[in-house]
């Protein structure tokens, strides 16, 4: 039994979505494959992306919330990309750097937290460490219609 599944009998039915399950596969399906789809000759997304959650939010209409957990082998990387939500990162193991486009790098060891705002493009995401994974939690709030990531070209050198 998977955790959604659990998860899914714990709450009442009325609050459960018909297909929650296999939307939230359907989710994880295009998220790898939007950070691993080749765009303009960049290295596909080393990331490995376990999907837990994905509710409608209640009180706002057409947002929805998607919680999975990202691991990076050591050395693992994604290219440049948005994700069209307010995300929120917390780091699980391990050491990450994360920046996005006009802020400084930062890297996030276990506790440490990062945000992203629905127009920032992440140009940095990537394992801190050559020898050891890294894993954290991300909790996305998004426009249900919206993709949950997209490659994005590296910006112009000033």
């Amino acid at each position: 039994m998977t955790s959604l599944q659990t998860y899914s009998r714990r709450i009442p039915d009325r609050l459960v979505r018909a297909g929650a399950g296999r939307r939230c596969l359907h989710l994880a399906a295009l998220v790898s494959a939007a950070l691993s789809a080749g765009a303009g000759g960049a290295a596909p997304s080393d990331a490995t992306v376990h999907p837990l959650l994905t509710r409608d939010l209640i009180g706002l209409s057409g947002k929805e919330v998607v919680m999975e957990t990202v691991v990076y082998a050591p050395g693992g990387k994604s290219p440049p990309h948005r994700h069209n939500a307010q995300v929120f990162v917390y780091g699980l193991e391990g050491s990450v750097r994360m920046q996005v486009q006009g802020s400084p790098e930062v890297t996030l060891g276990p506790g440490g937290t990062f945000y992203e705002g629905p127009e920032d493009v992440h140009v940095v995401s990537e394992n801190a460490s050559q020898t050891q994974p890294a894993k954290f939690l991300v909790v996305m709030v998004k426009d249900k219609a919206a993709h949950t990531a997209a490659r994005q070209p590296p910006a112009p050198a000033r």
